[in-house]
């Protein structure tokens, strides 16, 4: 590997940022996946994995990141029945959420409120952007806040969550805004 270029560079940034990221969050993840993800994503490609399952597979995250649950771990009968009350909760709080002053739902189920309008230009599928987030459950259990790490996280715009993805691609750059996915 050489780091001759700025691109190079940059990337080789990015790269032990998010590598800085999942350490503080003691993710184990599969690099030969990630980095084909990161691949195809960058290509344009479509994700194999439906929005199903990327929910299911983020929500299975978010409970390993609280932690804290006083049931045994290793009991799978309760599973299916945690992730649809989850489930439910969410759509229950997404649907009350959506009539709320200020809350604007989109066609995907993207809902999001507009703390500050940016007055800059919007990143496209292929941008690289730096933003600060503070991502917490329905309950306010904080999951992960670049906040708390005292830096802001550089991600690839087509590298993120769905919602995320739909959100920045319509944020002017400069603006603070309030998913609710």
């Amino acid at each position: 590997m050489t780091l001759d270029t700025n691109q190079q560079q940059v990337s080789y940034i990015i790269g032990r940022d998010l590598a800085r990221n999942f350490a503080q969050q003691n993710l184990e993840l599969d690099i030969d996946t990630l980095a084909a993800a990161l691949k195809e994503g960058l290509a344009g490609q479509p994700s194999r994995l439906s929005q199903e399952q990327m929910a299911a597979a983020m929500q299975q995250l978010q409970e390993q990141l609280g932690g804290g649950e006083e049931e045994d771990d290793d009991d799978d009968t309760q599973a299916p029945n945690t992730m649809n009350n989850n489930k439910a909760e969410g759509e229950a709080f997404l649907a009350e959420n959506a009539n709320k002053p200020g809350v604007t739902t989109l066609p995907s189920g993207l809902q999001y409120e507009v703390l500050t309008e940016g007055t800059g230009p919007k990143a496209s599928p292929r941008s690289s952007v730096t933003t600060h987030y503070h991502g917490t459950l329905i309950n306010g259990t904080v999951f992960d806040s670049s906040y708390q790490r005292g830096q802001p996280a550089t991600f690839g715009v087509s590298q993120v969550i769905p919602g995320w993805t739909e959100a920045l691609q319509l944020m002017p750059e400069g603006s603070k805004w309030r998913l609710y996915i």
